[in-house]
């Protein structure tokens, strides 16, 4: 049975229009099964830094706490995390990592910034960074849960010189979103991983297939090539967890145009 963990975080966006998660969240929980749904509160205050170089930084410890309790109590079910921001699949990682554990991230961005680079102080803009170190207190995951040359980085095309930097140096796989039909079964295969994890933040589907994300990238995923890679990544291994971030539509009315699309995203990873 698949369970849905539902964290309507915002404090990790960038985005001028983050309190719009909240509605995306919502939007997507009301279209699912209510017996097999948890809804962990989210902290209302932005939160304070704490001198830990991530924004908001008190406000998603306390959101880390709770989610962390929540995948605690479940049975042993598949769990899938409907976010919120991308930093809602920090905790779901840790709940299932161990050195043969794969992770494929979909996403426009990289995720891979450092909490001290002035350019954004953002948790959903570190995510997949902090699933290999401690970035700030209660934030990441121990360095040595999780093997970097296990993680691949799926669909982005929004990378900056010291994201790509940080790939090459800890051998993190990139599959961009023209490489993704052909090559993403290939390379999940290679990693030599039991189990895999699946992330899938929104904005990897190009911008004509989704409307309702805060930051929309050019040249990215058919909404039909997102649902054959995940096929696929299924195909190759088990599937340990995976969660869903970076809905955030304009208006709770408007989020009806895009959920068919999500279901189906939904479905593929539920099913």
């Amino acid at each position: 049975m698949t369970r849905f963990v539902v964290v309507p975080q915002w404090q990790g966006s960038p985005s001028t229009r983050a309190m719009a998660l909240i509605d995306g969240a919502d939007a997507i929980a009301g279209d699912l099964p209510s017996s097999s749904c948890l809804r962990v509160e989210v902290p209302f205050e932005a939160g304070e830094s704490l001198g830990t170089g991530v924004a908001r930084a008190s406000a998603l410890q306390r959101t880390r706490i709770r989610v962390d309790e929540a995948l605690q109590a479940l049975p042993s079910d598949r769990v899938i995390v409907i976010g919120g921001d991308d930093g809602v699949a920090v905790p779901a990682i840790s709940h299932v990592a161990d050195t043969d554990l794969a992770v494929v991230w979909f996403d426009a961005h990289g995720a891979l910034h450092a909490p001290n680079e002035q350019r954004s102080r953002a948790y959903s803009s570190m995510a997949l960074r902090s699933t290999l170190s401690d970035i700030a207190p209660g934030l990441g995951i121990a360095s040595g849960r999780l093997a970097a040359e296990r993680i691949v980085l799926a669909g982005a095309r929004a990378l900056d010189d010291e994201e790509q930097a940080f790939m090459a140096e800890r051998g993190i796989r990139h599959v961009t979103a023209d490489q993704v039909a052909h090559r993403i079964a290939d390379t999940v295969a290679s990693l030599g991983a039991s189990r895999v994890y699946i992330h899938i933040d929104l904005d990897v589907l190009d911008p004509a297939h989704i409307a309702g994300v805060a930051d929309a990238q050019p040249f990215g995923l058919e909404a039909a090539a997102l649902i054959d890679a995940i096929a696929s990544v299924r195909a190759a291994l088990p599937l340990a967890g995976a969660s869903i971030g970076g809905f955030a539509p304009h208006t709770p009315a408007a989020a009806v145009d895009d959920m068919g699309t999500i279901l189906r995203v939904v479905g593929a990873l539920a099913s």
